[in-house]
């Protein structure tokens, strides 16, 4: 007989594959041949072998100088063959007692798929940085999901034989909670986290922990964390330490509401006295404008007075000039010709006198008709529901560069039927474009 010809060892010719559909590391053995070491090790040449995509045949075999171990990973389909089978030589070698080509174990493991687990940590004591002494129960439910993609480091980490996915569980689940127990301990004292909203900061312990734990499945059990989600963070509110952490809690809520209510009622009142003030400099400014109008307005009319005056003075010298002309002629008769110059030159001071009169009369008359300068734009603001100003637009400017006004803010003139949104009012559009942009940084 030849060295494969013995059939009463190894059976028929086998299709080395794996049928299940929820495995993480299955064992092969040739139909009918389970529970006897010898048998379902014998791989009869010519038996065919299939891996899965997704799959790994992982041979176990012996040799002189100790165990020793080949991969195929899939997809692969072929027959078993030295010509096409590497591993084959390796493993022929190490046939014994000519019952059987080779002696091997072979597992197929799921590198495809992806273990969800559940997990619960009963209730332990934590505590809050404010209450040290005391101690809160708390409970944490989640789920993870791992899976295989260092297959060579999950086999070192992990006995293939005898392999059972249930226990496996149990003893990452093991893990797992005793990291999130101490971990969640470790994160509430290092991040100050106030326990009673704890679940506020629900993202960041999962974050932390998930880092955390990477670690532990990739040392300990060869395998990825793909995921790790806290559902809930959960406190015991009946215990002792959780009424008297919230009596806390309230009590700083409270002052600090307090707190809070009193810097605004400290801002509003600075921001009537700013606007108080913004008001009485307002007018200020309008009551001078007003007296420095007046008071060129009076200079203007004296300015003509004493002019007119002046030309009253001029006219009477001329006059004077005139009747001493109409005696010229040194025998005290009349002059004829003097008086003929004198009537001219009396007639041209005339007519430029009447010039001078109409001009000065239309001149008041000019002043008369003039209208009075237009009136001040002022805005009174709304701030938080306070009435402030009113405001000219120079103010307005820099009520805006301030960022004490904006667009969203509501404002009022004489004239409105209601309050407005500034960004609305025409005139006041032009203002929020002429604030200039923030300056540059300055040069390293």
């Amino acid at each position: 007989m030849g060295f494969f010809s013995k059939k009463e060892e190894g059976g028929m010719l086998d299709v080395i594959r794996c049928d299940e559909q929820e495995y993480l590391v299955w064992k092969w053995r040739p139909s009918g041949e389970a529970n006897s070491t010898k048998k379902e090790n014998a791989i009869r040449y010519g038996s065919s072998l299939r891996v899965k995509d997704g799959e790994l045949a992982v041979f176990v075999y012996q040799q002189k100088d100790g165990s020793m171990q080949d991969f195929i990973v899939g997809p692969f389909d072929q027959t078993i063959k030295t010509a096409n089978f590497p591993i084959l030589s390796n493993i022929v070698g190490a046939a014994f007692g000519g019952s059987s080509p080779f002696q091997a174990e072979i597992y197929f493991i799921n590198l495809a798929g992806n273990i969800p687990i559940k997990f619960g940590v009963p209730y332990f004591n934590i505590t809050d940085s404010r209450l040290p002494d005391f101690p809160v129960p708390m409970s944490v439910r989640g789920q993870f999901i791992f899976n295989i993609t260092d297959y060579k480091l999950f086999i070192k980490n992990t006995r293939l034989i005898n392999f059972e996915l249930d226990d496996f569980k149990n003893l990452i689940k093991s893990a797992v909670s005793s990291s999130v127990k101490t971990g969640v301990m470790n994160i509430s004292r290092t991040n100050t986290l106030n326990l009673v909203q704890i679940e506020e900061n629900l993202d960041l312990i999962n974050d932390l922990l998930k880092a955390k734990l990477k670690d532990v499945f990739s040392e300990d059990f060869g395998v990825n964390l793909k995921r790790f989600d806290i559902d809930s963070l959960e406190l015991d509110q009946e215990s002792e330490g959780f009424k008297k952490l919230l009596q806390v809690t309230r009590n700083q809520q409270e002052k600090t509401l307090t707190a809070q209510t009193d810097v605004t009622i400290k801002n509003m009142n600075d921001m009537q006295g700013i606007n108080a003030r913004n008001v009485e400099d307002t007018f200020r400014i309008q009551r001078e404008e007003a007296q420095r109008a007046q008071k060129l307005q009076t200079e203007t009319n004296f300015i003509g007075a004493h002019a007119l005056n002046q030309q009253s003075d001029v006219l009477k010298t001329a006059a004077n000039s005139l009747g001493e002309m109409g005696n010229m002629g040194g025998t005290g008769g009349m002059n004829p010709a003097g008086m003929m110059t004198g009537m001219m030159m009396g007639g041209a001071m005339g007519n430029q006198m009447a010039g001078m009169v109409n001009n000065m009369g239309q001149n008041m008359q000019q002043q008369q008709n003039t209208p009075p300068p237009p009136p001040t734009i002022a805005y009174s603001v709304s701030v938080n529901g306070q009435t402030a100003g009113p405001f000219n637009l120079h103010q307005l400017q820099q009520m805006i560069q301030n960022g004490q006004l904006t667009q969203n803010t509501h404002v009022w003139k004489q004239g409105m039927t209601a309050w407005e949104l500034a960004g609305n009012i025409q005139e006041l559009t032009t203002l929020f474009g002429a604030v200039p942009p923030p300056p540059p940084p300055p040069v390293m």
